[in-house]
């Protein structure tokens, strides 16, 4: 299973001018994944860093935040919906400045000693919303403390001691969870602060809603564009040699990032405030196309790719199965071309079964487009020769309905690995329900995503009788006796796996916000997800 070369296509723009977007092809790396490597040198560092540079900063930050507490206390007291006094008396402009100083002592005692700002930041009244990306990590937040703009957070965020007092401060848009009309209140308030005439601080959103490593632009939520209002888009930049700033869902965790960066002497941070972007009738009819035009200018501002990778692939690539997904898969590029021709999950979960007995029934024959796309039930398109690209890895025109039908089981129930094992047993086993070495090689490759995989070492384990052939109940046995054995027979360091996307993995330089797009919003519902860490 590969993705096969094939000329760019741009995404979709609409009259409002943004030009060309870059293609949408996906990224050379997993978005939601971070591979952090120290070398000798720098694992030194580190360790005398620990010792003496680690408590100093972390120390002062403490002190930076202790000290700020008091000033947002006294400053947020008060109803909280109140419409801010304009212009802010005296001492509230005061408290705004020492704020503004005590958070950039802290990012300073962090090793942020020089933060680069680029282009002109917008009024409020010039433009309400400013958007951010891409969103890597919880050092997003220096532009936040530098701009003291209001966020979208979690309404458990308020109950945090000493943090939650100081989000209060910048007047933050609160999404609850236990309230299942929250998102809708989200929205609506966001429209009224930006309708408001710069009666209201900025309101700061990152509209990825999710962690990437930085090597794409994600599919950004509807939620910010819905108002309709000029929006100023702002791109973050982290040009360091040793990438430690990174927080993704699959990476080192929060402290180990902490701990890393500040045991850096020095860490980079840019940000560019690009021009306001507003919106054309088209745009303000349609939030989606709305997002996707300002995403495809921010990306060219960046020199990255956008991609229609979300939050959902994010679970996807991290799923408790038994064989984890590696990086490098192509079965997030898959989903989301299921997501492109329209396919919904609960409904394409329902028709497992079906799709499994015809692949059963043709034994291996190889299916041409026209015959796949019956199968699935849409109309031959350029998506759906996407998607049967991924399949026809020899550019045949053919491809086996049988790894169509385990990637599908895979994406579906991403968790349940025997459950997709033995589905792939029924349609590649013979009368017996037994396969061979080949059989299961292409079992596991497609359910991986990946174009090779050695499996000799894998089946031989499991084939202890040296039959030639294994059943399902020998590979069930197996893994209840061996629950790591993917770890142990197709991980190890020596196997490669080849990507499915052809472009080599390249250094790259990396948060953590609310969901609060509506139901009924184009680009759907994604369930709350809490980080590992």
């Amino acid at each position: 299973m590969r993705l096969r070369g094939r000329d760019p296509r741009a995404a979709p723009s609409s009259s409002a001018g943004v030009g060309d977007a870059r293609r949408q092809a996906p990224p050379g790396r997993n978005p939601f994944v971070h591979e952090l490597r120290l070398g000798a040198l720098q694992k030194a560092q580190v360790a005398v860093l620990t010792l003496t540079l680690f408590p100093v900063r972390l120390l002062v930050a403490l002190l930076m935040m202790l000290l700020a507490w008091p000033l947002a206390l006294v400053s947020s007291l008060g109803p909280a919906g109140q419409e801010p006094e304009q212009p802010p008396a005296l001492w509230r402009r005061v408290v705004d400045v020492l704020l503004k100083a005590i958070m950039r002592t802290m990012w300073f005692a962090g090793g942020f000693h020089h933060v680069a700002v680029k282009g002109r930041r917008a009024l409020p009244t010039e433009a309400a919303i400013l958007a951010l990306a891409p969103h890597s990590s919880y050092f997003d937040a220096i532009p936040v403390t530098m701009t003291m703009s209001s966020v979208v957070m979690k309404a458990e965020s308020r109950d945090i001691p000493i943090w939650g007092t100081l989000i209060k401060y910048i007047r933050p848009v609160f999404v609850s969870r236990a309230d299942q009309d929250s998102r809708r209140k989200t929205v609506e308030e966001i429209r009224r602060r930006a309708q408001s005439g710069g009666k209201w601080p900025q309101i700061m959103i990152f509209p990825e809603g999710t962690c990437t490593n930085r090597t794409c632009l994600i599919t950004f939520k509807p939620g910010a564009f819905i108002p309709g209002v000029p929006i100023q888009p702002v791109v973050l930049r982290y040009p360091n040699k040793l990438d430690t700033i990174t927080w993704t869902w699959r990476g080192p965790g929060a402290l180990k990032i902490l701990w890393l960066t500040l045991c850096q002497f020095h860490n980079q941070v840019e940000i560019e405030f690009l021009p306001v972007y507003t919106p054309s009738e088209e745009e303000k009819k349609d939030p989606a196309l709305y997002a996707r035009n300002v995403r495809s200018m921010m990306a060219e501002a960046l020199g990255i790719s956008v991609t229609d990778y979300t939050f959902e692939d994010c679970q996807l690539a991290l799923a408790e199965g038994q064989l984890r997904l590696p990086a490098d898969t192509c079965l997030l590029e898959f989903a989301r071309l299921l997501r492109g021709l329209g396919l919904k999950p609960e409904k394409l979960e329902q028709d497992l079964d079906r799709h499994a007995e015809s692949a059963r029934m043709k034994q291996g024959r190889r299916v041409t487009l026209p015959e796949f796309a019956a199968q699935l039930g849409v109309p031959e398109s350029e998506s759906l020769e996407d998607l049967f690209s991924l399949f026809d890895e020899g550019g045949g025109g053919e491809v086996d309905l049988r790894e169509y039908v385990v990637a599908l089981s895979v994406v579906c129930r991403p968790a349940r690995t025997l459950d997709t094992i033995q589905l792939a047993f029924k349609m590649y086993g013979t009368q017996d329900g037994s396969v061979d070495e080949h059989a299961l090689s292409s079992i596991l490759k497609t359910a991986l995503g990946v174009a090779e995989l050695t499996v000799t070492d894998l089946f031989r384990a499991i084939d202890q009788e040296q039959k030639g052939r294994i059943a399902f109940a020998d590979f069930e046995r197996f893994a209840e006796a061996n629950p790591n054995f993917a770890e142990e027979y197709l991980y190890p360091e020596q196997t490669r796996l080849r990507s499915c996307a052809q472009t080599p993995l390249a250094p790259t330089p990396n948060g953590f916000c609310a969901d609060f797009s509506p139901e009924n919003s184009a680009v759907g519902t994604e369930p709350v997800r809490k980080k590992l860490d």
